[in-house]
């Protein structure tokens, strides 16, 4: 455990028991949105190179056109 983190465990653990317990809740729920965002960013790599992929093919083709900022 890093000095940093156990400097704010002991501050937590002088908290009451309620407040301790929120902070329990909140640091489990970041620690699974975190683990969730890896998840879905891990699972999206095949499908942004096939996007990718028929962006460039699409291209190639000649079916683009250029994009004009000043059109939108």
């Amino acid at each position: 455990m890093t000095l940093a983190l156990e400097k704010a465990f002991n501050r937590v653990a002088n908290l009451p028991e309620v407040e301790q317990d929120a902070f329990a809740a909140w640091i489990m729920a970041e620690l699974e949105a975190e683990a969730r965002w890896d998840r879905l960013f891990e699972d999206s790599q095949d499908l942004l190179a096939t996007l990718a992929n028929q962006a460039l093919l699409e291209y190639d083709e000649g079916k683009t056109e250029p994009l004009d900022p000043d059109a939108l």
